[in-house]
């Protein structure tokens, strides 16, 4: 079934968002709901991660957008229906050099402290500003 174009354009909002953060970095869900201007979506970014093309010949697919660098606000991996889903995203993670832990209950967290990445608007956002800026006063 094909996307509305609505929903093609969130795909699209949160697979550029995540291709800003930082190797080395991670955020939550729900900061890049609030990053493209949709706060109440943090869920709906999850499923585009989910449904992330692993097809090289897709505009967006799982190599070009980090999205092992998205993990819940508890700074916990969300579980997959694979359990390996979880590890896999632990060792992608692990091999850009985040430390991945696991608690008492058998979760596989990162510590926000360290490794979060929450900037209030994304870096292509503010470089957008600034050129607006820049042209702006050559104008004058």
């Amino acid at each position: 079934m094909a996307r509305s174009d609505e929903a093609e354009s969130f795909f699209i909002a949160v697979y550029r968002a995540v291709q800003e953060i930082p190797e080395g970095k991670v955020t939550s869900y729900g900061h890049i709901a609030k990053l493209i201007g949709t706060p109440q979506r943090p869920r709906q970014v999850g499923i585009c991660l989910k449904h992330l093309p692993h097809d090289p010949g897709a505009r967006h697919h799982s190599e070009n957008v980090p999205w092992q660098r998205v993990i819940n606000a508890k700074g916990v991996i969300s579980p997959r229906s694979q359990p390996s889903g979880a590890r896999n995203q632990a060792a992608a993670l692990q091999a850009e050099g985040v430390a991945v832990s696991t608690d008492a209950l058998g979760e596989l967290s990162v510590d926000f402290a360290e490794y979060g990445w929450f900037p209030n608007t994304l870096p292509s956002e503010e470089a957008d500003e600034e050129q607006d800026w820049d042209s702006e006063s050559a104008d004058e």
